[in-house]
């Protein structure tokens, strides 16, 4: 081993402070700025780069993912040319060499599908929103439409780890693990990453949530996203067992860290310093997890906003609730995810279903955080990992079982608050919501905006893992300053 530095991995923390010239109150200082984000001390084995002059619109995020793909076309795309070419095939020139998914394969020939439920604008910006989501419509002066996404991805465990983490194959740190690494923690008594996730219920949608759409990747673990549980006790094992009083947990955590120091003091390993920061977490979580989740004190017409399923734990409702709580508390980011939107043979049935269980939830957050005066510093993200194709898929005959497949080449979400121009619908698609015409946002791009909201510099907020530096865009992006306000 170098002998410098093995030397480092065994100087032991109180050898550090006596060295250094400033001792312990430069050391509490430093604890004090990483706590506020106004420091981010890089853990060992990564480096952060210095922090850019952005002045950050943002201090966290809530992503309201869609899993499944949220059909453009029958939700924010409106095209009155796919509606007068209901039934008729594809024209030539619009699918010719793309890839589509094996349940497409060759799309030369498909038949043209309308939108289910007819569009309407709304409010001074005029944004088409269709009747299916009447609540999300009335909030669209609020709200920043992206109608020019596009991806590389074509199926959905791919696709979402390209929106989340910047790459396709699972292992890259997620957006809000590079937050965190980032900005630090803005709270000591709850993970300043927190994941929760839903599904409506009857749906027949197969959605997995693999665990790496939140995950850390090569980042140490301590920047994972924590996963709230939809049932029960939010965290596991944070009661004591019977007999177990206070005092006694505080004995054994403390000896038990004198034990996992000794060890990092051998191996200098960083999951080992995480291991002790978690087990601290865990102890404080068993005092502001029963608060958090305690939403009695909530005016009920604050619950009425979020509509009839926001006591039911494990909704969509009630966890777009609980993500407003936990930002109020410190939090800096947030992914509420919600499968069964992969409707290839059920749009006239589940997708009714997907709209009314997310519908007022996610448009009810945005009233919320807007009128307690957090929208300015929240930035609210809705949207999936692809879109759906404007033609059929099944029989058209069969309405009952009408369906559209996976479509990466243009797709819809929207923002709010944050630093977003609100009242805007940026891009354009063709007139048959096939193709981005005008105005492209590739995934990167709009990574790289969102950081940019954040105060960061994409391209230099990086850690260095197996001889490259590597960043949430990858090598691509650029920021899309018509979004910003």
């Amino acid at each position: 081993m170098n002998p410098s530095l093995e030397q480092a991995l065994r100087l032991t923390r109180r050898e550090l402070l006596g060295r250094s010239g400033t001792g312990l109150g430069l050391a509490a200082l430093a604890g004090l700025l990483g706590r506020s984000g106004l420091a981010a001390a890089p853990p060992p084995g990564g480096t952060l780069t210095r922090r850019p002059e952005i002045t950050p619109k943002a201090k966290r995020v809530i992503y309201l993912f869609q899993n499944g793909a949220p059909t453009h076309v029958d939700l924010f795309d409106y095209k009155p040319k796919l509606q007068k070419l209901h039934g008729q095939p594809v024209p030539d020139g619009y699918v010719g060499g793309k890839r589509f998914s094996t349940m497409t394969g060759n799309a030369d020939g498909k038949l043209l599908l309308a939108p289910v439920e007819p569009f309407h604008q709304h409010g001074q910006s005029g944004a088409w929103v269709s009747q299916f989501l009447p609540h999300t419509a009335r909030m669209a002066d609020d709200l920043c439409f992206v109608k020019s996404l596009h991806t590389d991805a074509v199926n959905h465990a791919p696709g979402i780890s390209l929106m989340l983490s910047g790459a396709q194959i699972p292992g890259r740190p997620t957006l809000g693990a590079w937050m965190t690494y980032g900005l630090g923690s803005d709270t000591e008594n709850l993970p300043a990453f927190v994941v929760m996730t839903s599904v409506s219920k009857g749906t027949s949608c197969g959605q997995i949530f693999y665990d790496f759409y939140w995950g850390s990747g090569f980042l140490p673990s301590r920047y994972q996203g924590v996963k709230f549980r939809g049932g029960g006790e939010p965290v596991l094992y944070l009661n004591d067992p019977p007999g177990l009083s206070r005092s006694t947990r505080r004995d054994m955590l403390d000896n038990l860290a004198s034990l996992n120091e000794v060890k990092l003091r051998d191996h200098g390993d960083p999951e080992i310093a995480t291991r002790i920061a978690q087990y601290e977490m865990a102890f404080r979580m068993q005092t502001s997890v029963p608060e958090l989740a305690d939403i009695s004190n909530e005016p009920q017409s604050v619950l009425d906003m979020y509509g009839p399923a926001v006591k039911e734990q494990g909704t969509f409702a009630y966890n777009c609730l609980m993500a407003r709580r936990l930002i109020e508390r410190g939090v800096r980011c947030v992914q509420v995810m919600h499968a069964g939107w992969d409707q290839h043979n059920s749009l006239t049935t589940e997708l009714y279903t997907q709209c009314r269980d997310t519908d007022q939830p996610s448009a009810a957050l945005v009233a919320d955080l807007k009128q307690r005066g957090l929208l300015d510093d929240t930035l609210v993200i809705w949207g999936g990992e692809f879109g759906r194709t404007p033609f059929i898929q099944g029989n058209l005959g069969d309405r009952e079982r009408w369906g559209r497949d996976h479509h990466p080449y243009a797709f819809t979400s929207w923002m709010a608050g944050g630093g977003v121009k609100p009242g805007l619908s940026y891009g354009e698609t063709d007139d048959l919501g096939m193709n981005v015409q005008r105005d492209p946002v590739h995934v990167h791009d709009l990574q790289a905006t969102i950081l940019h909201l954040l105060g960061f510099d994409h391209e230099k907020l990086t850690y260095r893992f197996q001889g490259r530096d590597f960043r949430l865009t990858d090598v691509h992006g650029h920021v899309v300053k018509d979004l910003l306000a």
